[in-house]
């Protein structure tokens, strides 16, 4: 089946995903073993849920950080090592016409805590990190630290919708919203967008007239539970490959895309 991988998780919920993956690896299903659950949450669920099966975890309270800064811009814990300027020119989250100082407050609380969240992580020597409903969007400092070579991702996410259509944090809603016919969910490696990384696999489903958003969220839980254990064991057996193209565009500008091979 593969090697047996260490894996590390990160929530802000109840952890329905990382109960998923639990199970799958208690039967068997999957070479993978949760070693270490973390949140930004306090009171994230997901964190009793690994408490009883034993599983290490830990909080990096964000919150507290935004509100630490804006009390005192000065008080915040960074590596010393980052080049603030570079990190933004990698990032894709925030466009061009965004404040500048709102971009500099973002990056300057997101790699304080991310800092904090790389202490905890590097103790666990992990092979895998997962996103299990973590609500916050990571930046390439965190990225680039915790993937040591870029042609071998090891960040995952799963997002309630079939990427690259509505992304952001209500994927279900926004299927639900825009009268689509068929909803799904999309796991994906992180990259510096916002749930814009090369896709691993989908699964979909059809939305009846009869649906609400309850039941399409219901819906896309199933495959959700499905998909990611099922990913995970593609990685464990080292079938997952990231193949980076060029393409140009008309005009000779040539910009690069990522995408993911599964291998049989």
């Amino acid at each position: 089946m593969g090697k047996m991988l260490r894996v590390g998780a990160l929530i802000s919920g109840g952890g329905s995903n990382l109960k998923a993956i639990i199970d799958a690896g208690a039967a068997g299903r999957i070479n993978a073993q949760i070693v270490l659950v973390g949140s930004d949450n306090p009171n994230a669920g997901g964190l009793k849920r690994a408490q009883k099966h034993d599983i290490p975890v830990f909080v990096v309270d964000y919150k507290s950080l935004i509100h630490q800064f804006n009390l005192n811009p000065d008080s915040l814990s960074l590596p010393v090592d980052i080049d603030l300027e570079q990190i933004i020119k990698k990032q894709n989250l925030f466009g061009s016409q965004t404040d500048s100082n709102k971009i500099r407050k973002f990056f300057l609380t997101h790699i304080a805590a991310e800092y904090k969240l790389l202490e905890k992580i590097r103790r666990y020597n992990l092979d895998l990190l997962v996103l299990a409903g973590f609500m916050r969007n990571l930046t390439p400092y965190f990225i680039d630290q915790f993937n040591s070579n870029r042609n071998e991702p090891r960040i995952m996410n799963i997002h309630p919708a079939l990427l690259p259509s509505f992304p952001g944090i209500d994927g279900y809603g926004d299927t639900y919203r825009y009268g689509c016919k068929v909803g799904g969910c999309t796991v994906h490696f992180i990259d510096y967008g916002e749930d814009s990384g090369p896709i691993i696999a989908q699964k979909a489903f059809n939305i009846e007239e009869s649906d609400s958003l309850e039941s399409i969220r219901e819906k896309g839980l199933k495959l959700e539970w499905e998909i990611y254990p099922e990913c995970i064991q593609l990685f464990a057996e080292g079938r997952i490959k990231v193949i980076h193209m060029t393409h140009t565009r008309s005009g000779g500008h040539t910009y690069q895309r990522s995408v993911v091979k599964i291998s049989h």
